[in-house]
């Protein structure tokens, strides 16, 4: 955008109208009747663009670069018991590194400025046991169901009688034939 006006600066300084301008710039004549009057007022300088927006970072590049050393090195460089990096483990090394205090919850925004993703951990427990999984599954978790009926197949029809969800008589309505509390 600001090239663009930067280009209309060139325009107006060789004389070309506003509305010459807009056209071969592609935008509206409001814009560049703006981009004029600001260029009368402070010339070149005028249409410089306002620079960063939005806070700015509250770490440096140096700041960075030493967090993400810190952050290779690994959890147990930096006295963690495991080897697991979590977001208020990577606070706590920012903080400890830089005196900068950053949210655990707001700490993946740093990490994502670094190029780091999500990691999940696919490794399953050791103690896993596949087998006694399913045979809970097939005794204990049918009886722990809530409806009555849960691990057989009902039908999607209601008007099947073997239906958990059929209607007690032919009444009409909704709710025709459910009985009363």
């Amino acid at each position: 955008m600001e090239a663009r006006r930067l280009q209309a600066a060139r325009l107006f300084a060789r004389g070309v109208s506003q509305v010459a301008v807009a056209k071969a710039l592609g935008v509206t004549r409001v814009s560049a009747h703006g981009w004029f009057h600001a260029w009368k007022a402070k010339g070149r300088a005028g249409l410089k663009g306002a620079g960063r927006v939005g806070r700015k970072p509250r770490l440096s590049p140096a700041q960075l670069s030493e967090v993400e050393q810190a952050i290779r090195a690994g959890p147990a460089a930096h006295g963690f018991t495991t080897d697991v990096w979590t977001l208020p483990r990577v606070a706590t090394v920012i903080e400890r590194l830089t005196g900068v205090r950053h949210h655990p919850g707001h700490v993946w925004r740093v990490l994502r400025r670094l190029g780091w993703s999500v990691q999940r951990p696919t490794q399953q427990a050791r103690e896993r046991d596949e087998r006694a999984i399913e045979a809970w599954k097939r005794r204990r978790w049918v009886q722990l169901k809530k409806t009555p009926d849960a691990a057989t197949r009902g039908s999607s029809s209601r008007m099947k009688v073997g239906s958990r969800n059929s209607r007690l008589s032919g009444a009409r309505g909704r709710r025709g034939g459910t009985p009363r509390s």
